[in-house]
């Protein structure tokens, strides 16, 4: 990899740049990589190219060229090349993406908006064969764990098992796909990514959450870079990209079914697991804004990188990000907004079985009934089972609920439940329960199916 990255640094700086090139009919051609199953950076990506707003907002001054891949890594080496102008990735790889560009002038890269967050972590997780006997990340010791290192999923397996202590954890670098291909015929006996793999294995019966990377309590996020040099002679093309950056943001707040679906259709991911993460009250937080804690979590995560890779040079953070160009793209609001760290896209709406308005986003849930063109909301866990036993659960397509303790939200009918007198209490992990009982010795552990049941009846039985 250093020997191809060398190669494609003396080819930017030779000038053999064929980004910015004429495309069709003469009119310069502005490259954007992305990540279209990598669904925390759609409104820069995938959402954003189906909406054509960046198209529309250039008009006929230029041509748009898409160029999707599996990580980031990709991405980075086309922009060393002068290939790529702009591009989107996860909080880890922008880190590579600035150290492998720093000393290339023509390369150099900034980080000049955000596509989405989770400030405590939930977008990477862990995950083990359904049968599998671990309960918690310290049960992995001496196995083989698959990632892909470098990646924002390689950075929380890194720092969870810090954390938790657990040594001898062989990892094993893949690209998700295959990676995913492993986990299922016994290659390995753990899977650390980004969104949306984990969700997606967990919610196809491939796959059960062995850690939630909100555990970490450590923001993770995804953004955007462009070229300093490009920005510089492009700014048109920079104030047009992220004023469409931001009318997607907007689009997927106002129309989160909608965009569920369109992502869904272009990327073959379920249109269930896109709405785990990009729905009301998801795992992403959606917001361009550069935010001083997302900020500061680069910083903490640069000696994790340094361990990952040794020649990891590291990062003068504040020096890589800009929000110039997205202040004045953004407008008079952005100062407000900067500052702002609650999920703009919420469950609202009344409660149709225990009745009140839902608004607390700390136990706000959501039922997705088959054939139904609209979302249900629930006040809370009990009164979602309550309407999952009202509708019949043969009749629900999917049905999300916040972890007790985390907020991250999770499908209902995997999350570890405990029933504590009349209320039901959901986990995205075995692990989260085991921690809450130990401080909860009330509360008891019931299946999925029986607390259905049990809500029907008002909590007994």
């Amino acid at each position: 990899m250093r020997v191809a990255l060398a190669a494609l640094a003396l080819f930017a700086a030779a000038g053999c740049s064929v980004a910015g090139a004429a495309g069709g009919q003469g009119k310069p051609t502005v490259v954007i990589g992305y990540q279209s199953k990598t669904i925390n950076t759609v409104t820069a990506g995938t959402l954003l190219r189906s909406l054509g707003y960046l198209e529309k907002r250039l008009g006929d001054r230029y041509t748009v060229e898409w160029q999707d891949y599996d990580t980031g890594a990709p991405i980075t080496a086309k922009m060393v090349a002068g290939k790529i102008d702009i591009g989107s990735m996860g909080d880890y790889p922008l880190l590579i993406n600035a150290a492998r560009t720093r000393d290339i002038p023509a390369a150099r890269t900034e980080l000049i908006s955000i596509t989405g967050y989770n400030l405590r972590g939930g977008l990477n997780m862990i995950v083990v064969p359904p049968a599998s006997k671990a309960r918690t990340l310290a049960d992995l010791a001496g196995a083989k764990v698959s990632t892909s290192v470098g990646s924002a999923g390689h950075g929380t397996l890194v720092q969870a098992l810090e954390k938790t202590g657990t040594s001898e954890v062989e990892v094993v670098n893949h690209q998700p796909a295959v990676g995913a291909s492993q986990l299922e015929s016994g290659g390995v006996q753990g899977y650390a990514q980004f969104v949306a793999w984990p969700g997606l294995l967990v919610f196809q019966d491939k796959g059960r959450l062995l850690y939630d990377g909100s555990a970490l309590d450590v923001p993770t996020f995804h953004g955007v870079v462009v070229r300093q040099e490009y920005a510089k002679e492009h700014p048109d093309v920079v104030d047009a990209f992220l004023k469409a950056q931001i009318d997607a943001t907007r689009y997927l707040h106002e129309h989160p079914l909608a965009a569920a679906e369109s992502v869904a259709s272009t990327t073959g991911l379920p249109p269930e697991v896109v709405y785990l993460y990009n729905g009301p009250g998801g795992i992403s937080t959606f917001d361009v804004t550069l935010k001083a804690r997302l900020e500061a979590a680069h910083e903490h995560d640069v000696p994790y990188l340094e361990r990952i890779g040794t020649d990891f040079a590291g990062v003068d953070v504040p020096a890589f990000v800009n929000d110039s160009y997205l202040r004045k793209a953004y407008g008079p609001g952005y100062d407000k907004d900067v500052a702002a760290t609650a999920n703009p896209a919420r469950i609202t709406g009344t409660d149709p079985v225990c009745g009140g308005a839902v608004g607390d986003p700390g136990t706000a849930s959501e039922l997705w009934l088959k054939g139904a063109e609209t979302t249900r909301p629930a006040a809370d866990p009990t009164c979602l089972l309550r309407q999952i036993a009202a509708a019949g659960p043969a009749a629900v397509r999917a049905a999300y609920v916040p972890d007790t303790v985390t907020g991250t939200r999770w499908f209902a009918d995997h999350a570890v439940w405990l029933r504590d007198g009349t209320r039901f209490l959901p986990f995205t992990t075995q692990d989260g329960a085991d921690a809450y009982r130990g401080d909860h010795p009330g509360a008891e552990p019931i299946t999925y199916e029986a607390a259905v049941k049990a809500a029907a009846k008002g909590g007994d039985g």
